[in-house]
């Protein structure tokens, strides 16, 4: 089973292009840096609750979306 920060990353890389934002983009609207959302998208770090509140709030989607998709993504690696 993957970690919850891999799938994490992936949903939020989907997130981001599916609005075309580049890394860069959504750093600037969301206030951090752009290489801590690149180390979130590879999974190499995990969003404090201030983090994912800005990214969803940057991305249009409401942490619940965000939140779920990640359960989604998670559940689904259940089946492997």
């Amino acid at each position: 089973m993957e970690k919850p920060e891999i799938v994490f990353g992936r949903v939020l890389r989907q997130f981001r292009k599916d609005i075309n934002f580049s890394q860069e983009k959504l750093s600037q609207e969301s206030g951090l840096d752009r290489t801590y959302i690149s180390l979130l998208e590879r999974g190499l770090r995990q969003p404090t609750l201030t983090s994912l509140l800005k990214l969803a709030d940057a991305l249009g989607v409401s942490t619940v979306a965000l939140v779920a998709k990640v359960e989604v993504g998670m559940n689904e690696n259940n089946w492997d």
